[in-house]
């Protein structure tokens, strides 16, 4: 049987790429800096990074700014012009209009987690810059780690504490740069406003958390790069392994190997079943229990339909960007999607994928 080519582009593929990367080009970009505690200077590296490019002869402004900050902050901030925020119910915020009236090259917003007044055009910070960004706006902005919905249970667990405003980690992973705003433990216990009576184990384990997101930040733009370009091979940042499920005992077996492999690496686990014809219901009720195990493990699962089971998964993984597959072997005729033929066959066309296939479960004797 003549292999399939699973990633040549269909015209309306090219259509959509073409869209895409024009929609890219028209949106403004977001630079973020992230810091995974109180007091790591994310601000006036935000705004330090705003100096290099007036130096460079970039048309920066701020368009939000914090009251509070060092001197050697607001010796920075000097150096801007400043937007003048609008004022909605008596309470100052960004004023989105002068700033797209004033169209600068970029626009600097510090604290992207505050809420705006009420009677806003938007309830926060964070929807005015993603409106900024739609109207052409590049945008640099800061957020700690605390500060990101997503996060805020791991920072509680930690930390104990818990913050009142968010950004949603979308938010966060919709940015073309993120920078975490890294500093020696031993600096920041010498600071004042909270974070010294943190452990250093706290701080590892913060500091942990904020890169586990930057990565998930970079595997995104990595993906998107791809995609845009129809490049196919399954390689980034992250680990993201796929378990193809079937009827068969082995799949917990398959499941609770990828789920260790996911934890060991930072990855994410993904399980797949493929339905290419009518089951029997012995055959329904074990597939559903495998199923549900796999939920049990945080695994991402997934239903695919088609008489191509291969090619299903194949395709499914290139979407997913997979990097390991894991597969049964079975010695049962009837499942004649595990024949060694067509296990040849997906593994010639999971090309950059490394594939792990698993023994059939012993026959009872």
């Amino acid at each position: 049987m003549a292999s399939q080519d699973f990633s040549r582009p269909d015209p309306e593929e090219l259509l959509r790429r073409i869209q895409a990367q024009e929609a890219q080009e028209a949106r403004g970009r977001l630079k973020v800096f992230l810091g995974y505690a109180r007091r790591v200077g994310k601000s006036l590296r935000m705004f330090d990074e705003g100096r290099r490019r007036l130096k460079r002869g970039q048309d920066v402004v701020i368009g939000a700014i914090q009251t509070k900050g060092s001197e050697e902050l607001r010796e920075l901030i000097g150096q801007f012009e400043i937007i003048p925020p609008v004022k909605v119910d008596g309470v100052e915020t960004m004023d989105i209009d002068a700033v797209v009236r004033r169209a600068p090259q970029v626009c600097l917003v510090d604290e992207l987690a505050r809420d705006n007044p009420p009677g806003s055009r938007h309830a926060h910070r964070w929807l005015d810059v993603e409106e900024l960004r739609e109207r052409g706006v590049n945008v640099v902005g800061a957020v700690n780690l605390q500060h990101i919905s997503e996060q805020q249970p791991v920072v509680e667990r930690i930390t104990g504490k818990r913050a009142l405003n968010s950004v949603p980690e979308s938010f966060v992973h919709s940015a073309d740069e993120i920078v975490i705003v890294d500093v020696p433990a031993e600096e920041l216990r010498q600071h004042k406003g909270g974070i010294s009576s943190l452990t250093p184990e706290q701080l590892s384990e913060l500091r942990e958390a904020a890169l586990l997101l930057a990565a998930q930040v970079v595997e995104r733009q990595l993906q998107h790069y791809m995609d845009l370009h129809g490049i196919v091979q399954s390689w980034g940042t992250q680990e993201r392994i796929l378990v193809c499920v079937t009827t068969q005992k082995t799949a917990r077996t398959m499941l609770e190997s990828g789920a260790r492999a996911a934890a060991r690496f930072h990855g994410q686990l993904l399980a797949v079943s493929v339905r290419t014809a009518e089951l029997s219901r012995a055959d329904e009720e074990a597939l559903r229990h495998n199923l549900d195990y796999a939920r049990k493990l945080d695994a991402d699962v997934h239903l695919l339909e088609g008489s191509d089971a291969v090619g299903e998964i194949i395709r499914f993984a290139r979407e997913q960007r997979i990097t390991q597959l894991f597969i049964g072997h079975t010695r049962q005729a009837a499942w004649k999607f595990w024949k060694s033929s067509a296990v040849d066959r997906l593994i010639e066309a999971a090309e950059g994928m490394d594939v792990r296939i698993f023994p059939p479960a012993p026959q009872a004797v």
